[in-house]
């Protein structure tokens, strides 16, 4: 039986969105990316014996964590090699609301909220060149070769502009945005995403360098729009940016149905969010009222769940 001290810390962190610019972003192209209110939560306290961790996938010591976790009990030992403290006689619970496998950034959001409790039970501030750091290891273990970018969003207040290689920017909204997001209910399969950017462009090399240009051109007007606060150039864009990622063979029937549920029911515009194959798609409303009536429509359309939410007020929905 554990028995738990009194002491308890919480980290969190945010999961996210891209805008504009997915796959494109992997031949140097740029996109802007956002944090998506759903949260990762880790918890610790302190006990006796070795230091366990408690999540929906796995319960146990860290040291026999599976190898699809690897990453987290790597990043856990870093952290507290990073603290000066040893790596025994703590819980650590993982409580994460955001869905696994679906492009919101949910492993990096995991791991963020374990550096910032760690720290935090430790008496200590992370920089946030120091949290890009140690969250770098687990996403290295999950993705292999990581662009940065969920990280990054995540840890932003603002969207970001992000281009790999290059210094990441923060960019200032003149208006609200009111997004919904729709869940296929599927994991997407970004690997697969990118084999099938990589074999369209082998088999039609034109045509794919045509598609990450014209999303290159995408993210400098969705910048401007963002910028200049014009919610129907944005709208338009997210519509061009998603017949861009068709033409590269990462959309599907399943996203396709809820992005023109979407439309239907009066978005301004849709398209699938992260590395497509299933996963999400996001749409733009016009208002707060017509994001839950968009988000209704996902549900009914076959979203196995859908949210809605503001960026500049504290309004969440889930449907």
């Amino acid at each position: 039986m554990i028995t738990f001290s009194k002491e308890q810390v919480v980290g969190e962190a945010h999961s996210k969105l891209i805008l504009v610019g997915e796959h494109a972003v992997v031949y140097g192209k740029p996109a802007i990316a956002m944090r998506f209110p759903l949260k990762a939560k880790a918890i610790i306290h302190r006990i006796n014996g070795p230091t366990i961790l408690e999540s929906s996938v796995y319960s146990g010591p860290i040291d026999s964590l599976p190898d699809k976790m690897k990453g987290i009990s790597t990043c856990i030992k870093k952290t507290l090699q990073y603290l000066n403290h040893d790596c025994d006689e703590l819980y650590i619970k993982i409580d994460s609301a955001i869905p696994l496998g679906r492009g919101l950034g949910s492993s990096a959001a995991v791991a963020i909220a374990i550096v910032r409790a760690l720290a935090s039970f430790y008496g200590k501030e992370f920089t946030q060149k120091e949290l890009f750091s140690l969250v770098h290891v687990a996403e290295t273990y999950a993705h292999g070769n990581p662009s940065g970018i969920d990280m990054a969003s995540e840890l932003s207040e603002s969207p970001i502009w992000f281009q790999k290689g290059k210094e990441i920017s923060t960019l200032k909204m003149k208006e609200n945005l009111y997004i919904v997001v729709g869940d296929t209910g599927r994991v997407g399969d970004t690997r697969t995403a990118v084999e099938n950017v990589k074999k369209n462009y082998d088999s039609d090399p034109a045509k794919i360098e045509g598609a990450i240009e014209e999303i290159e051109r995408i993210a400098i007007e969705t910048k401007a729009a963002l910028i200049n606060g014009d919610m129907y150039l944005l709208g338009n864009l997210l519509n061009r940016n998603q017949e861009e990622l068709m033409t590269m063979g990462v959309s599907d029937e399943g996203l396709n149905k809820l992005i023109k549920a979407a439309r239907n029911a009066g978005a301004l515009g849709a398209k699938l969010t992260g590395g497509g194959l299933g996963g999400c798609m996001i749409a733009l409303a016009p208002d707060l009222k017509k994001g839950k009536t968009i988000s209704e429509e996902l549900i009914k359309a076959g979203a196995a769940q859908s949210w809605c939410f503001s960026t500049a007020e504290d309004i969440f929905y889930q449907t």
